[in-house]
C-alpha cells in the first residue's frame, strides 16, 4: 500500500484526536487541581477565622470573669466590715436604742409557751 504524504489518512487524523484529548483532559485535571486547592484554602481560611472569634471571646469572658471576682471580693470586704462588732457599736441606730434597767436573766432555757402557763398557774 503506498501512502501519499499529502492526503490524510485515518490515522494520522486518529493521533491528532488523541494528542488533542490528552492536552484537554491535562488541562481539565489542572483545573480540577486548582479548584480543590483553592476550595480547600477558603475552608481553611474561614477555619482560622473562626478560631480566632472564638479565642477572642475566650479572653474576654475571662477578662470579665476576673472583673467580677475582684468586685465579689470588695463586697465580701464591705460585707465583713459592716458586719463587725464595731461598726455596730458605733451605729446611731444602735446608740439611740434604750438599756435596760434591770434585766431578768434565766438560768434553764425556757418556751414562750412555758412561760404562759406558768403565769396563768400563778394568777
Amino acid at each position: 500500500m503506498v501512502f501519499n504524504i499529502f492526503t490524510p489518512s485515518s490515522a494520522v487524523t486518529h493521533r491528532l484526536s488523541l494528542g488533542r484529548m490528552v492536552n484537554q483532559s491535562t488541562v481539565l485535571l489542572m483545573v480540577s487541581i486548582g479548584s480543590l486547592i483553592l476550595l480547600l484554602a477558603l475552608l481553611i481560611l474561614f477555619h482560622q477565622n473562626a478560631n480566632a472569634t472564638r479565642g477572642y471571646q475566650l479572653r474576654t469572658l475571662e477578662r470579665e470573669r476576673s472583673y467580677l471576682l475582684l468586685d465579689e471580693e470588695l463586697l465580701q470586704m464591705k460585707i465583713a466590715e459592716a458586719q463587725a462588732l464595731q461598726q455596730l457599736e458605733s451605729d446611731r441606730t444602735v446608740e439611740v436604742m434604750v438599756s435596760v434597767r434591770n434585766p431578768i436573766y434565766t438560768s434553764e432555757e425556757t418556751t414562750l409557751a412555758k412561760i404562759n402557763l406558768e403565769i396563768e398557774n400563778v394568777e
